[in-house]
């Protein structure tokens, strides 16, 4: 696929849909059916926000070539996003290594004595079976993959980790779990303070979900040739790995950072809000690490790890026709394609890291964003 530059929206639009082979309905010019969103997306509705939306690419996941939505009022990110996508796929594009970790919800209980609560955890850890069947009784999609408990004075906290198929699954994994705390109470007369006692740990960057891992976690690699680095990114390889070194890693050190990388949130925020995700959940996003190695041939070595990307590709948002059309042209709308979803924004966060990191390297940051975000010459 080759889309050429067109002067107006609407005709990149139709090349794109030329190229995908897809006939997308045209939801341009109308907004959301009020009655379908006010029942299940927001209350109190009083109209929409509209936000741009972009498209960077090509770039090459496992030997297929994608275009990827971003929706963003970032001038530059785009941009930046489709120079990174050009390297590595003139390099022949990215590894994907995706491995579905599950949804948590960790309710608290109030046990009221330390040896109270050795004997709670104690029933939590022989009845998972009696708990993962109480699970599935709440949605035949949900199936109990852990339990995690730890007990700290008058309170035991448990981490429930499940498998929601191709939905993201909080509202899913809560109503599982409040059926577990209804047992667990009934059976060890206690009481469940909150089905949520951010031992999740939910929508909030913490060292539990960086270890222990959260929804996907997801490993994206490849070989960025030195003529390349040097040709698209304006750089060298030795230059780019002295600021990866600097920022990614001194930097995130010093600072006392949970992500030692460039700006993951950045991508993932974008992708989240085209394709109807829970933007809440780009803070698990912004964590993650990225590496880089010049090799012994000159090439750059470059991957990333996120350890708790959040994501589905049925279910709340992804149902907006805007935002389900944003899942269609990556191929990934529907049933069977959350991990390919989670791959794909894998390799995208990947270029939008080399791209930024290059531009730090060659010194054109500012100059880019003075172009681009204010549209100064």
């Amino acid at each position: 696929m080759n889309i050429r530059i067109y002067k107006t929206a609407k005709l990149r639009r139709k090349a794109l849909e030329d190229s995908l082979h897809l006939n997308l309905p045209n939801t341009a010019h109308f907004s959301l059916d009020e009655q379908v969103v006010a029942k299940k997306h927001c209350e109190n509705m009083i109209g929409v926000t509209q936000i741009p939306m972009g498209i960077a690419g090509p770039l090459i996941v496992e030997d297929k070539e994608y275009y990827i939505p971003l929706t963003t009022t970032e001038g530059a990110l785009v941009a930046s996003i489709s120079r990174g996508c050009k390297a590595v796929s003139l390099s022949g594009g990215v590894s994907i290594c995706v491995s579905r970790e599950g949804q948590t919800r960790g309710p608290v209980f109030f046990v009221a004595s330390i040896k109270k609560g050795k004997e709670v955890s104690q029933w939590i850890e022989e009845n998972t079976s009696l708990m993962e069947e109480t699970a599935k009784k709440t949605s035949r999609y949900i199936s109990m993959q852990q339990v995690v408990v730890k007990s700290v004075g008058q309170y035991v906290f448990v981490r429930f980790g499940f498998d929601t198929k191709d939905a993201m699954g909080m509202n899913m994994v809560t109503i599982a779990t409040e059926e577990i705390a209804n047992l667990i109470e009934k059976e060890n007369g206690v009481t469940c303070l909150s089905v949520a006692g951010n031992y999740d740990s939910d929508k909030k960057a913490s060292w539990l979900n960086f270890i222990n891992n959260r929804g996907f976690q997801v490993g994206a690699e490849t070989v960025i040739k030195k003529e390349i680095v040097q040709k698209v990114l304006k750089t060298t390889p030795q230059q780019l790995f002295e600021v990866w070194l600097a920022k990614c890693m001194i930097g995130s050190a010093m600072s006392g950072s949970m992500g030692f990388n460039g700006h993951y949130a950045n991508v993932i925020a974008a992708l989240f809000i085209a394709t109807g995700q829970d933007p809440a959940h780009v803070v698990e996003g912004s964590m993650g690490v990225t590496t880089m190695k010049v090799l012994a041939n000159g090439d750059l070595y470059v991957s990333i790890y996120l350890p708790a990307l959040i994501v589905g590709t049925v279910g709340g948002g992804t149902g907006l026709s805007t935002q389900n059309e944003a899942l269609q042209i990556l191929g990934a709308a529907g049933d069977g394609k959350v991990e390919k979803f989670a791959g794909i924004i894998g390799g995208a966060v990947l270029a939008g890291e080399l791209s930024l990191l290059a531009s730090l390297a060659e010194g054109s940051l500012v100059t880019a964003h003075q172009r681009l975000g204010r549209g100064e010459k």
